[in-house]
C-alpha cells in the first residue's frame, strides 16, 4: 500500500465519530490518548510476519502436490490402487493422512474402559479370514499302519485292514472305549452338563457342598452288557500245585475259600483279594479228590475220591478227620458225585445204573434210593430242599419228591442228546440244563413241575462243547456256564436278560484254560474257578459290595 494512502486511512480512523458524537473518545469515558509511534510499529510487525508465513505454507503445499502428481503418473495402476487403500486419495493433504493413522489409537483409548472379559470376547469373535491358497496334499488323508502295532492290531476287524485313516482309527478307539465302559459314560455326554439357571439350583449346590458322606450308590440290580470285575490273586497262591483243581467252594458263613484237587489235599484260605493267606491243609493219602464240599452250616467238609467208596468227613470245629468206609444198604463200589441239600438235612449220592441215594446228613445213614431210566449224569436239590432234579444220559430230566421219593414229573430237555449238568437258582425260579452239544436251556421251575413238554425260556448257545459246569449266583443275577473240553470255554450269563457279559473271559490273555469247577461267594462279591493247571482263579465283582 502506498505511504500516502496509508496516512490518509489513519487520519480517517482518528477522526471517525463515536456513538456519543465525540471524535477519538472512548465509549462511556474520556477521550483516549494517541499511542506512541514506536508502539504502533511493534503491533504491525507480527501481523505482517503471520501473513508471510501463511503465504509460504500455501506455496509449499502446492509444490508438494504438484510433485506427487508428477510421480503418480509414472507408477503402475495396481500400485496406485494399493496406496489409495492404505494411505487414502493422493489429493488428501498430510494432515488428513495423519488423522487417519491416529484413528485406531483413538479407538483403542475409547475401548480402554471396557472390561477384560469384554475384550477377550471381542478377540474370540474376530472375523475368520479365508486361506489364500489350498494345498492338495493337506486334503489327502494320512493312513495309519495297523499291522505293526500290537495295540492297533487288536482293533482290526478283518485281515484286509492293514491301514486305516485317522478318522476311522478314532472311531475304532471310541468303539473300544464304549465297549469297555458298557456305553457312553455320563461325563462324556455334552448334553449332560447343565449350568444352574436360577437361585434355587445354586442353593442346592451350596447345600451339597456343606455336607459329607457317600453320595455315590450302586444300582440295586445288576446291569447287563459289561460286568465290572477285577482279577485278584489266585486263591491257592500260598500253596501252589500243578494238579488239576477239582473243587472250589466258598464257606457259607466265613470269608474262607476251599480248594481241593488231584494232589490229595484240601486247603482252606482266608479271602482278602491280595495275598489270600493259607489257614490249613488236609492231606489224604492215596486219595485224589474228585469232589469236596462244605456242609450247609459250614462246620464240616465232605470229600470223595476218583476210585474209592470211602467218604471222608472233616469236622472243622473238632479238627478231626472221620472216614465213612461203608454205608449200610449202599451197594455202590465207587462213591464220587454227591450233592448237599441247602437246608443241610440230606446228602444225595449219584450211583450207577440210574440209581441215586438219599442219606441223612447228620448220621450218614441211607434213607432211600431212587432210579431213573438210563445213566444218571447230574443231580441237584431245589432251593427249598423238597425236590430233586436229575438229568439222565438220554436227555431227560426227572423231578422227584424228597419226602415221598416219588417222581413228580419227567420231560425231555429240548435239543439234548444226553445231559451233562443241571442247576437250580436260589430263588426257586430257574432250572438250567447243560447238554453235550454246548447248549444250556433255562426253564421256569413251575413249568418243569406241571408240563410234560416245557419250553425253555432261553437257550444259551455260546459254547460249542459239552457243558460240564453250571452255577447260579446267590442273587440269581448271574449264571456261570463252562466246559472242561475247550480252553477259555466259560461264560457269565446275565439274568433275566439272558445275555452273556461281553468282557468275560478276556480271550486275549488266555489264562483261564480248562475249567472244571466254579463257585460264587455267599453275597456274590467274589467268583472263583479251578482249572487243570492247578490254579484257583478268583475275581472281584464290583457290583456287589459284600463278600
Amino acid at each position: 500500500m502506498p505511504p500516502e494512502r496509508r496516512r490518509r486511512v489513519r487520519q480517517d480512523r482518528k477522526t471517525q465519530a463515536r456513538p456519543d458524537g465525540r471524535a477519538g473518545a472512548r465509549w462511556g469515558g474520556p477521550p483516549r490518548k494517541a499511542a506512541p509511534s514506536c508502539q504502533r510499529k511493534s503491533l504491525a510487525w507480527p501481523r505482517a510476519a503471520a501473513a508471510a508465513i501463511s503465504v509460504a505454507s500455501e506455496e509449499e503445499k502446492r509444490l508438494r502436490l504438484r510433485n506427487r502428481l508428477t510421480l503418480e503418473k509414472d507408477k503402475p495402476a495396481v500400485e496406485r490402487c494399493l496406496e489409495e487403500l492404505v494411505f487414502g486419495d493422493v489429493e488428501d493433504d498430510e494432515d488428513a493422512l495423519l488423522r487417519r493413522l491416529r484413528c485406531p489409537r483413538v479407538q483403542v483409548q475409547e475401548d480402554s474402559d471396557d472390561s477384560e472379559v469384554e475384550k477377550e470376547a471381542k478377540d474370540n469373535f474376530l472375523p475368520q479370514k479365508k486361506p489364500v491358497w489350498l494345498d492338495e496334499e493337506d486334503e489327502d488323508e494320512e493312513m495309519v499302519d495297523m499291522m505293526n502295532n500290537r495295540f492297533r492290531k487288536d482293533m482290526m476287524k478283518n485281515a484286509n485292514e492293514n491301514q486305516l485313516s485317522k478318522d476311522e482309527l478314532q472311531k475304532r478307539l471310541k468303539e473300544e472305549f464304549q465297549h469297555a465302559m458298557g456305553g457312553v459314560p455320563a461325563w462324556a455326554e455334552a448334553n449332560k452338563w447343565k449350568t444352574p439357571s436360577d437361585d434355587e439350583s445354586e442353593e442346592d449346590e451350596d447345600d451339597l457342598l456343606q455336607r459329607t458322606g457317600n453320595f455315590i450308590s450302586t444300582s440295586t440290580s445288576l446291569p447287563k452288557g459289561i460286568l465290572k470285575m477285577k482279577n485278584c490273586q489266585h486263591a491257592n497262591a500260598e500253596r501252589p500245585t500243578t494238579a488239576r483243581i477239582s473243587s472250589v467252594q466258598f464257606h457259607p458263613r466265613a470269608q474262607v475259600v476251599m480248594v481241593a484237587g488231584l494232589d490229595n489235599a484240601v486247603s482252606l484260605f482266608q479271602v482278602d483279594g491280595k495275598t489270600n493267606p493259607k489257614i490249613q491243609s488236609i492231606y489224604l493219602e492215596k486219595f485224589p479228590i474228585f469232589k469236596a464240599c462244605f456242609s450247609a452250616n459250614g462246620e464240616e467238609v465232605l470229600a470223595t475220591s476218583t476210585h474209592s467208596k470211602v467218604l471222608y468227613v472233616y469236622d472243622m470245629l473238632a479238627g478231626k478227620l472221620i472216614p465213612v468206609h461203608q454205608v449200610r444198604g449202599l451197594k455202590e463200589k465207587i462213591v464220587r458225585s454227591f450233592e448237599v441239600s441247602p437246608d443241610g438235612s440230606f446228602l444225595l449220592i449219584n450211583g450207577v445204573a440210574g440209581y441215586f441215594h438219599l442219606l441223612s446228613m447228620k448220621t450218614k445213614e441211607l434213607i432211600g434210593s431212587m432210579k431213573i431210566n438210563g445213566r444218571i449224569a447230574a443231580s441237584t436239590f431245589s432251593s427249598d430242599s423238597k425236590k430233586v432234579y436229575a438229568s439222565s444220559g438220554d436227555g431227560e430230566v426227572y423231578v422227584w419228591d424228597v419226602n415221598s421219593r416219588k417222581c413228580l414229573n419227567r420231560f425231555v430237555d429240548e435239543g439234548s442228546l444226553y445231559g451233562l449238568s443241571i442247576a437250580t437258582s436260589r430263588n426257586g425260579q430257574y432250572v438250567a440244563c447243560g447238554s453235550n452239544c454246548g447248549v444250556v436251556n433255562i426253564y421256569n421251575q413251575d413249568s418243569c413241575l406241571q408240563e410234560t413238554n416245557p419250553k425253555p425260556i432261553k437257550a444259551i448257545m455260546n459254547l460249542v462243547t459239552g457243558v460240564t459246569s453250571l452255577t447260579f449266583n446267590p442273587t440269581t443275577e448271574i449264571l456261570a456256564i463252562a466246559s472242561e473240553s475247550m480252553k477259555e470255554a466259560v461264560r457269565l450269563v446275565h439274568l433275566p436278560s439272558f445275555t452273556v457279559f461281553s468282557n468275560f473271559p478276556v480271550v486275549k490273555k488266555k489264562n483261564i484254560s480248562l475249567v472244571h469247577t466254579m463257585d460264587f461267594s455267599p453275597r456274590s462279591g467274589y467268583f472263583a474257578l479251578g482249572n487243570e493247571k492247578g490254579k484257583a482263579l478268583m475275581y472281584r465283582l464290583h457290583h456287589y459290595s459284600d463278600f
